[in-house]
């Protein structure tokens, strides 16, 4: 008995053990997905400790946008969309731009939160007069005067990684991923060059100071860290976000050191947003973890996916397998972000960047 008394004072003077601490709320600012994948998203996102959303992908008003705000409203909170631009307004004369405006007008009275724009804005679009439609194309600065005038964050998505428009040989760094989409190569192709299509991105934000923009993809330049950050000291009007770029991000090498890009974050850390570029299907795998290749994920590959992203941010771990394999075959390097920056990073940012007063 003695001994036991002994036992139990021992137990209720040892110090208890700290508490874990607390979870960090997260907003993937970047994915895609319609109104039918809404309950296999939501699985995911709480088996991957994700509160909420953004779905780039929420049409025009009369083309979808009304169904996809439906899907998010059936879950308060956890889901906020985004409109588009209806581009087949280009192909039917002049005054475009002020007839996307108006479709814009009407998003937010539906209740989209911002804007996105896809790469084709550079690439593919085209107008009345079959001619490419540029970035900083003059028509569409009331878009985006409007998108201002709105509280309209800009996702503007231009481009594509460098290697695409480098041959797709074995010797190119992304041919993996060229081979499962060969349409993905610019190569060869009668289409600005990725020099010419950054320069255009930044005229389009220096014409904008009123306008938030979201330079999508780590800035649309995630193999030159240095030059994202020197746009970001240029125009304070400028996020990122880090969708489908942890691979390039992490990579070993003189621009992507860990400790640089640390750095880069934690020196902009109030305009870094966190994004995976998900895209979600109906059934369980069916999806898309930032890319895809030419067979369907396993559940081993959406573990990756998110532990990896993690690792990549909260650990000093190094060289460890990327998140996404056919975006690259090398190792990356974590960047071990201190606990403030983090919080602002998976979550602050968009709450505040989207007036997110109660969510998560």
């Amino acid at each position: 008995m003695r001994r036991a008394l002994a036992i139990l004072a021992c137990l209720a003077c040892a110090p208890k053990a700290a508490p874990p601490p607390p979870r960090l709320a997260k907003i993937d600012v970047h994915t895609h997905f319609g109104p039918a994948a809404v309950p296999n998203l939501l699985r995911i996102m709480d088996a991957n400790g994700i509160d909420a959303v953004v779905n780039l992908s929420g049409s025009y008003a009369g083309e979808g946008l009304e169904e996809q705000l439906a899907a998010a409203a059936a879950a308060p909170g956890r889901i906020f969309v985004f409109a588009n631009l209806d581009w087949d307004e280009a192909e039917r004369g002049p005054g475009y731009g002020a007839r996307m405006a108006e479709g814009l007008r009407r998003a937010k009275a539906l209740g989209a939160r911002g804007l996105k724009i896809p790469k084709g804005l550079g690439l593919f679009y085209r107008d009345f007069r079959r001619a490419l439609i540029a970035v900083d194309d003059p028509e569409l600065d009331v878009v985006f005067e409007t998108a201002a005038a709105l509280g309209f964050p800009v996702a503007l998505h231009v481009g594509d990684p460098v290697a695409f428009w480098r041959p797709p040989t074995s010797d190119n760094e992304r041919y993996a991923e060229l081979v499962a989409h060969p349409g993905w190569s610019f190569y060869g192709k009668e289409v600005p060059s990725w020099e010419e299509l950054f320069a255009a991105l930044e005229r389009r934000i220096a014409r904008h100071p009123r306008t938030t923009f979201i330079s999508v993809h780590f800035g649309n330049a995630a193999e030159y860290p240095e030059r994202v950050a020197a746009l970001l000291d240029k125009y304070p009007n400028l996020y990122i976000d880090t969708a489908a770029r942890i691979p390039e991000m992490g990579r070993h090498d003189a621009a992507h050191d860990p400790e640089k890009v640390r750095a880069l974050f934690v020196r902009f850390q109030d305009r870094i947003l966190f994004g995976t570029d998900l895209a979600v299907g109906r059934r369980p795998l069916d999806l898309m973890l930032g890319s895809s290749g030419r067979d369907p994920p396993t559940q081993a590959d959406v573990d990756r996916f998110f532990s990896a992203t993690w690792r990549y941010f909260e650990t000093n771990d190094r060289q460890f397998d990327h998140p996404t394999p056919i975006q690259g075959d090398w190792k990356i390097d974590g960047i071990g972000l201190p606990p403030e920056v983090l919080r602002k990073v998976y979550g602050e940012n968009a709450r505040r960047l989207l007036g997110l007063k109660n969510s998560p």
